[in-house]
């Protein structure tokens, strides 16, 4: 074999070494993107389908807690329906747009405005993960009724359990924390709110806005809120890292951290997802490098 020969053969097993060293660093870097949730389905898969919905608009809107009252709530960042204000109805969402890249997601969800330095910050964008509760069989899920609204997270602040249901994390980490960590520009910081996943079966809301909803506990959903619904874990990334910041939430300190959601899916898209991807035990739909910073 000549020395040209020999030469070229040897670049060509280079190139293809380097090739298939960077598509599993790839691969790696998708199967990290993806949050893994606790359960598992019936194929012994990890169940969950992701919506990534990009920042809509900010407003002193809520049409949970101040329906009809426009302004009269503390600033909120939008996600999700393009319309949602304090004047949105089940109606009124459902024919409008969405900032989600599933278009048959025109569902809305809002959190507290965040603020650096008494400045708003502008949000990166947010991702919503349908799951199974811990431990819940997901076969037994049932999707959303049309219309249900819920309150994750506790706006006081108070809450013993607040760090199971609302904390702050860089980037995927799966260390979270009470208030903002000090985050590095590869992971931006989240807030991270768990939704209720069990709901009583008849309401789709309640006086207080809480009540018809409970969240499970070892696997189960309590008597008095005994259907199970597919666990919403929203996060919200925002493009603050490294020190200096001086933090603060729209509804008040940074343990306030929560978040609202009215389901106005298309309601035979919802059910399409929940069967395929929950009760069928598969994971659709994973997290791109845009939305995680």
């Amino acid at each position: 074999m000549s020395r040209r020969t020999t030469v070229g053969a040897v670049l060509l097993v280079a190139l293809t070494v380097a090739a298939t060293v960077g598509f599993l660093a790839g691969r790696r870097e998708d199967a990290r993107a993806v949050e893994r949730p606790s359960g598992v389905g019936p194929q012994g898969a990890i169940p969950q389908f992701v919506v990534e919905c990009a920042w809509s608009h900010t407003a002193s809107d809520d049409p949970i807690v101040h329906p009809g009252h426009k302004g009269a709530s503390h600033v909120h960042d939008f996600f999700g329906n393009t319309s949602t204000s304090a004047d949105s109805d089940l109606e009124s969402l459902l024919v409008s747009g969405t900032t989600c890249e599933q278009k048959l997601d025109t569902a809305a969800y809002w959190a507290p405005a965040l603020y650096d330095h008494g400045e708003v910050v502008r949000p990166i964008g947010s991702v919503a993960y349908y799951r199974p509760g811990p431990g819940v069989d997901p076969t037994t899920i049932e999707p959303y009724p049309a219309g249900l609204v819920m309150i994750g997270g506790d706006p006081s602040g108070s809450s013993g359990h607040a760090r199971d249901f609302a904390s702050w994390r860089c980037g995927a980490s799966p260390r979270l924390a009470p208030e903002p960590p000090t985050c590095p520009g590869l992971a931006p910081l989240s807030a991270r709110v768990v939704f209720p996943d069990c709901w009583d079966g008849r309401r789709t809301d309640s006086d207080d806005h809480v009540s018809h909803v409970a969240h499970s506990r070892d696997g189960s959903c309590p008597p008095t809120h005994a259907v199970p619904i597919p666990q919403l874990t929203f996060e919200i990334r925002y493009p603050i890292h490294g020190n200096g910041h001086r933090l603060e939430l729209a509804s008040g300190g940074v343990r306030s951290v929560h978040a609202d959601f009215v389901n106005a899916w298309d309601q035979d898209a919802l059910e399409r997802e929940v069967h395929a991807c929950l009760e069928l035990g598969n994971v659709c739909g994973v997290v791109s490098n845009r939305a995680t910073g």
